[in-house]
């Protein structure tokens, strides 16, 4: 039962508008991964996944398990660890809304 709970109270948080960043903000911050995932969202590099398109809350859930250690990448998790949470939003907001 605290399992289903869980769950539920998870998808209720990650639907939830409280991730909603700026995307402008989003689109001057992500000079910094556009090295890796493509100015325009789209890495030209196989092995750097595509965020243009990608989900707002998956998105910030990511960046947030790189900050926290609880997915492992030494590059995305240095990378991730000076983002702010209004960082990660906006960062979020802009790549979710690029097709």
């Amino acid at each position: 039962m605290k399992k289903i709970v869980m769950a539920l109270a998870t998808t209720v948080l990650m639907a939830s508008p409280a991730f909603a960043g700026d995307a402008a903000a989003g689109k001057v911050r992500s000079a910094m991964c556009a090295a890796c995932h493509g100015a325009a969202g789209v890495s030209a590099i196989p092995m750097y996944p595509n965020l243009a398109g990608q989900k707002e809350a998956y998105i910030v859930k990511q960046l947030k398990a790189f900050k926290a250690g609880t997915r492992k990448d030494p590059v995305m998790s240095a990378m991730a660890a000076p983002l702010s949470d209004t960082d990660i939003a906006n960062l979020a907001a802009h790549y979710s809304s690029l097709k």
